[in-house]
This record gives C-alpha cells, structure tokens and sequence, in this order.
C-alpha cells in the first residue's frame, strides 16, 4: 500500500485532502440549509432536485480526486499529477456555474408559489462564492507543488525505459492517454448523474439506456487500457469506433440543449449551465482521447510492450542499489532527468 514519502508527495496530498474536506463541508452547509428551508411541495419540483444533485457531483468529484493523487503519486506519474491540476480547474468552473444555477433555481421556487425562503439565498451566497474561492487556491497550490513534484519524479519514471529518444516520446504518449481515461470517466459520470436526476419528460428507453451507459463506459475504459498494453490493434479499432459514437452523443446533447424551437430545450433549463460546461470538456476530452488513441495503435509493435506491461515504478533507492524492475541499472543514476 503506497503512501506518500517525500516532503511534495506528502504536500500535494495535504493540499488536496484539505481542499477537498473545506469544499464538501461549504456544499453539504447550504445543502443542509437549503433542504430545512424548503415549503409545502417544493420538493416535488425539479428544482428542488439541483442542490442535491450539484453536491452528490461535488462529492464523488472530490473523492475521485483523492483516489487520483494517490495513482499519481504511486506512480510517479508527472502527467497525471498536471492533469490533476488542470481537473482542479474545471471543478473549479463547475463551482461558480453552480452559483448561478441555485440563483435561477432559488428565483424560481420563490415566485412559484413561495416555496422557499426569503432569506435562504442571502444566508448561502457566502458560502457559494467561498467555494470557487477555495479551489482557486487549491488550483495555485497544487500547481506549485506539480512544478516541485516534476523535479522529483522526472527522471524516476522515464529512467526504466532506454535512452532511446523516440521510445520516451512513446511511452509519454501512453501515459497522456491512460491518464485521459481516467478524467474521462468523471466527466462522463458527472453529465449522466445531472441528466438523469434534473432532465425531465425523457423516455423510459432514452433513460434507462443512460443508466446502462454508466457500466458500460467503466468496462470500456478499462478494457482500452488493456487493449493499449498488450497492443491489441482490433480492439483499439472498436474502441476508437466507440469513442466517435460518444463524441456524437455529446454533440447531440449539446446542440439539444440549445436548439431553438424544440421542446426539449425547457427540460434541460434547471440545469443548463452545468450541463453545457460537463459536454464541453467531455468533448474536447474526447477528441483528445481519440487523437492520443490512434498515435497509441500507430506506435504498437515498436518497443513500448515490456515497459508498459510492467505497472511498477522504480524508487529512488532501488535506483540507488542499482536495480529496477526490468534489470540491473548500469552506470550512476543522474541527479534530474527531463521529459524529452
């Protein structure tokens, strides 16, 4: 079991364990206040069902995060450690979106009936811009400490694969796409989960093929990593194919939520903001994911197989003795190495 053991290891867990802890605390406040000031029938409304849903996302995002610094740093992945800061900001986005969503969610159950209130948005609107306020700090900190973490973990992950130059580049490829695997699925996640519980008037098939999705989606991710290692092409093929249907269905959901004239664009107001910045990234994600993809089967069978195959990161003090998962080290291991 890994745990973290250098003063930046120990750092950037710190920092996002904090972040997280000060940020669920704020969200489940107003939840806690928003569910004690609600009236009469409120909760039957589809507004009413936007706080809890904003926190449930929140709170698996968090978690989700925690579980990411913990890969990163088991593995010393530098790549993942700077996704990780950039993840941060699209928490970060998603939080101030959610402040204009309660506001419109708040107005609404105001002035429909006086089903919530008068002084619930002024006694939470410090709390919702607290928010955003806390992950950009997190943001600042824990890009500082991916620049320290670089430092430290540079040379250690590429000292196992050879000083061949296009090998590195290689096998640097592969990491961008099994760590974009892994934000994919959070993004994913988050759009289905605020679908699901604020879209109204869907059809029974559209929604349980979305329930089915979630599955679904965590085996097709795990089976494309599987697929990039053992550098199966045919199944890199149907999960490229894959990816084009998802990056379809995005834009579908996308254009839906704006299109003038159809029905559907009232159901998708409660949550329109929210919805449309999770489909953004989701897409760009998508094609980042699908371009990584195809450089992954254009690099199969030159090499990277035996390096990717083997999970475990050498050590500083394996380095030291001379010995790392694949073999003797030969010769004194340098002090830095830079991703080439």
């Amino acid at each position: 079991m890994y745990t973290p053991n250098s003063m930046w290891t120990w750092s950037f867990t710190i920092v996002a364990t904090l972040q997280a802890i000060i940020a669920i605390g704020l969200e489940s406040y107003v939840f806690g206040k928003f569910q004690s000031s609600l009236k009469g029938n409120a909760e039957a409304t589809t507004q009413s069902r936007t706080i809890p849903t904003y926190l449930s996302v929140f709170i698996f995002g968090f978690l989700y995060q925690l579980l990411l610094v913990w890969d990163a740093l088991r593995l010393k992945n530098t790549i993942q450690v700077i996704g990780l800061c950039l993840y941060n900001v699209g928490i970060l986005v998603y939080a101030a979106i959610q402040m204009d969503q309660i506001d419109d969610a708040v107005d609404y159950l105001a002035t429909h009936g006086n089903q919530i209130d008068a002084e619930f948005w002024q006694d939470v609107k410090p709390f919702l811009i607290a928010i955003p306020c806390v992950m950009a700090l997190g943001t600042i900190l824990l890009s500082f400490i991916a620049w320290k973490l670089y430092d430290e973990f540079a040379w250690t992950i590429y000292k196992h694969i050879s000083a061949d130059l296009r090998l590195k580049r290689r096998y640097l490829t592969y990491q961008i796409y099994i760590a974009l695997l892994k934000f994919d699925f959070f993004f994913f996640l988050g759009f289905t989960v605020q679908f699901l519980v604020i879209v109204v008037n869907t059809t029974d098939v559209e929604f349980y093929l979305t329930i089915a999705a979630v599955p679904i989606t965590i085996a097709l991710l795990l089976l494309a990593g599987w697929f990039t290692r053992k550098e199966n092409i045919a199944g890199m093929v149907a999960i490229i194919i894959i990816y084009f249907g998802a990056l379809a269905y995005f834009l579908f959901k996308l254009i839906r939520m704006y299109k003038v004239g159809d029905d559907r664009v009232l159901d998708y107001l409660p949550a329109r903001r929210n919805l449309s910045s999770f489909a953004v990234i989701t897409i760009l994600l998508l094609i980042a994911t699908i371009v990584l993809a195809c450089m992954c089967t254009h690099n199969f069978g030159k090499g990277l197989k035996p390096h990717v195959t083997r999970r475990k990161v050498p050590d500083v003090e394996d380095m030291k003795f001379g010995q790392n998962e694949l073999g003797p080290v030969q010769g004194q291991v340098p002090s830095r190495m830079t991703i080439d």
